[in-house]
């Protein structure tokens, strides 16, 4: 646990090591984020490619990345919630649904920007 009464420079050196934890967490168990990362990978570079202004390459890059960004809070979400624990309970369930149709919505903006800026 890192100190809580860290500040300046410390407070952000320990924030980034948390940062980098919680992508190895999400990586390593959460199939969905690997997906979105490969997909990240094959797309960033289509994008620098069929972009024809840097605001179709930010957009086309941006939409990937707030898939990804979506996903890690999901897994927060859902993280917390098994933490509480397994059985079913309607509000546990909720909360991981709300979570999956922020990703959908997510997933369907991305491919609304690039439908519309490629076609």
């Amino acid at each position: 646990m890192a100190n809580p009464n860290a500040k300046g420079l410390k407070r952000l050196i320990n924030a980034c090591f948390f940062s980098v934890a919680g992508f190895k967490a999400t990586w390593t168990h959460e199939e969905a984020f690997r997906q979105e990362v490969v997909m990240f990978v094959i797309t960033t570079p289509l994008a620098i490619w069929l972009g024809q202004t840097n605001i179709e390459k930010l957009l086309l890059i941006g939409s990937i990345v707030l898939v990804m960004l979506v996903e890690l809070l999901n897994s927060a979400v859902e993280a917390v919630v098994d933490r509480v624990g397994f059985e079913h309970h309607e509000l546990s369930g909720r909360a991981k649904d709300i979570g999956s149709a922020a990703v959908m919505l997510s997933i369907a903006w991305a491919a609304v920007t690039w439908a519309l800026i490629l076609l």
